[in-house]
């Protein structure tokens, strides 16, 4: 988990980017998040929340599909 300077630095480059404050604060504290792909995509067009769906890390368990 990042640092608390960190953390919010993230979270103000997601707000800027669009990212409403809830989500962006849950993405900024989950350090395994590309955030300048996250920006990218929303850049390009992309939805905010479906950005970050996809580039969440996937489960540790994989399940069948």
């Amino acid at each position: 988990m990042p640092g608390r300077d960190l953390t919010e630095w993230r979270r103000r480059r997601l707000v800027h980017a669009g990212f409403d404050a809830e989500l962006a604060a849950s993405i900024a504290a989950h350090g395994a998040i590309d955030l300048h792909a996250l920006i990218e995509l929303v850049e390009r067009g992309c939805p905010p929340g479906l950005a970050a769906r996809i580039l969440a890390p996937l489960d540790d368990e994989r399940q069948p599909c």
